[in-house]
């Protein structure tokens, strides 16, 4: 089973001054999360994620130079590491799939050109820098599309296309890395039954693993889950990840830490209303039994394809200076509101860096 971790903030959290600890010793969060059974690094990459003046969007800035270290780190460290491409500039989610500015401009032949381009040059650049990725997805939860306006559901014939695209430029560099396609939302069984009939019936090129975003507070219960997954399994006769999965454990407020006022801050996703009827509390114990029993549901799911997950920003500790969104960031996906960490509840790090029990939970699960 990979049990894998989304770091994509991390450079930026260090940048910030924060420091992560191991019974009480400053020790390289890397260091941490492999001696508590890690074996996997996902990454995100946005194509140009600063403001044509130059300001940074925040959130890591994860562009290709900041990729590239993080991927040199984790395969120093022997992880596997799974290059997530948003194509957008920032953030890229079933709420926002904004075209890259390079990218503006072109028709849907055009767009679909620039997927396969920016794909095959990208992992051609990893590869001679001894950084190539071994597994990729191809998109970043595309339950609406990407590439809005010409990719946005309904329209499926062009998702195929840009998706095929991508999965195209993979298999030019090495056809031999696995090659993911990831929704949100991983409880919404007529979201993926609709999502990828349209795709296969559409052309769509054929992949190895279908990804999965899972977030408690988001998108219903666990059983939900599981029927969904063991459905899919049969029907795709697709491996299944659990490509982003998280859960609070405390909703203890950070804003101490954060060095923001009210105004300024959003404060975390995980809001009273959204837990009240979770199946597990937001606490340390909460968070174990949590990733404890999704570790047992992926090992039920049939003919042994669910392998694994990957825990989103374990290490986003609430540090001023790491936002989810800068000013100009906001701009770009023209989501107007408030800065800060809104996740910093959900890591696997207290909020002064110190390892939390869920990771012996998930080092002792096999």
């Amino acid at each position: 089973m990979i049990k894998g971790m989304d770091l994509s903030s991390l450079e930026e959290v260090e940048q910030c001054g924060g420091k992560f600890y191991d019974h009480g010793v400053q020790r390289d969060v890397m260091d941490i999360l492999k001696s508590y059974g890690t074996d996997y690094v996902r990454l995100r990459l946005w194509n140009d994620p600063y403001a044509p003046d130059g300001r940074a969007y925040g959130a890591g800035c994860n562009d290709f130079d900041v990729t590239l270290r993080l991927a040199k780190r984790a395969l120093a460290h022997g992880f596997g590491f799974l290059l997530d491409f948003q194509y957008s500039d920032f953030w890229a989610d079933p709420q926002k799939q904004t075209l890259p500015k390079a990218w503006r401009g072109l028709d849907a032949d055009g767009l679909a050109r620039a997927v396969y381009d920016f794909t095959r040059q990208t992992l051609e650049k990893l590869k001679s820098q001894g950084a190539a990725p071994t597994m990729v997805a191809v998109g970043n939860e595309l339950s609406n599309g990407l590439l809005w306006p010409y990719g946005k559901v309904p329209a499926y014939e062009q998702i195929a296309k840009f998706v095929s695209a991508g999965i195209r430029g993979v298999n030019a560099v090495d056809n031999h890395i696995p090659v993911m396609v990831h929704l949100d939302n991983g409880g919404d069984h007529a979201l993926y039954r609709n999502w990828f009939d349209q795709y296969f019936a559409n052309g769509g090129e054929d992949f190895a693993y279908i990804g999965m975003s899972y977030y408690p507070f988001w998108h219903g219960n666990l059983a939900g889950l599981e029927e969904n997954m063991h459905d899919i399994a049969l029907r795709y006769r697709k491996d299944l990840i659990l490509a982003e999965v998280s859960m609070g454990f405390t909703m203890e407020d950070y804003k101490e830490y954060e060095q923001l006022s009210d105004s300024e801050r959003k404060g975390y996703a995980t809001k009273p209303h959204l837990v009240e009827h979770l199946d597990y509390p937001m606490t340390k114990s909460g968070q174990s039994g949590f990733l404890q029993a999704v570790m047992e549901l992926l090992k039920r799911v049939p003919e042994n394809r669910g392998k694994g997950f990957f825990y989103w920003e374990p290490a986003w500790l609430p540090r001023h200076g790491s936002e989810w969104a800068t000013e100009a960031g906001r701009e770009y996906i023209k989501e107007p509101g408030k800065g800060g960490n809104e996740w910093a509840n959900q890591a696997l790090f207290d909020y002064d860096g110190n390892a939390l029990p869920a990771l012996a939970a998930i080092r002792d699960f096999s």
